[in-house]
């Protein structure tokens, strides 16, 4: 799947926003991706999940026991990575603040995982989302995303594979530009700043 047709799922499906928007990092953005719009076809997730596995190498692929992804924002795209993969796709969820796996998932000892989100902006959720991972004695053999918004800078500690990177510019609370700070932010996101 090239960029300008990965871009056109986003538009078709309006999933490509502009505004002032609070992005889950906590940095500010024009520009925001709704993920779960553009996840809300299943046949439209089913593709961009393929095109998304089809980056992985496939000695990677093969070494692939479980799919893990962070909720919410991560819940369709890992689910639909573990079809792509065939392979079990599990989410850790944060009930106190911290990630953990709950609902009866568990990991073995040193299985291997890939961990996939809908979108890295500073690699936060996924490094948390991989701490989280770790401690239940997985192994993350690499990261996916449908989106890197880091413009190629975000570090999950693991090799990261994005089916499109983006560079919309984002800010921090005291650097926003006069037209993003003479509005009210909205902040689209799953999880609190």
């Amino acid at each position: 799947m090239l960029e300008d047709e990965i871009l056109s799922e986003f538009r078709a499906s309006e999933a490509l926003l502009e505004g002032h928007f609070l992005l889950s990092s906590g940095r500010h953005s024009a520009h925001y991706l709704q993920c779960a719009r553009v996840l809300m076809d299943p046949m439209r997730a089913s593709r961009l999940a393929a095109a998304l596995a089809a980056t992985l190498p496939r000695e990677l692929r093969q070494q692939i026991g479980k799919v893990i992804s962070p909720a919410m924002g991560g819940v369709i795209i890992g689910h639909e990575m573990g079809r792509a993969l065939g392979v079990e796709a599990m989410f850790v969820e944060r009930p106190t603040g911290t990630f953990e796996l709950r609902r009866g998932f568990s990991l073995k000892a040193g299985e291997k995982v890939l961990m996939v989100e809908d979108v890295v902006t500073t690699g936060l959720s996924s490094r948390e989302a991989i701490a989280a991972i770790e401690a239940e004695g997985g192994i993350v053999v690499a990261g996916a995303a449908l989106v890197d918004r880091s413009g190629g800078t975000a570090d999950l500690g693991v090799p990261f594979y994005p089916l499109v990177s983006l560079s919309f510019p984002t800010y921090a609370p005291d650097e926003l530009p006069p037209e993003l700070a003479a509005t009210q932010a909205i902040k689209p996101g799953s999880r609190a700043a």
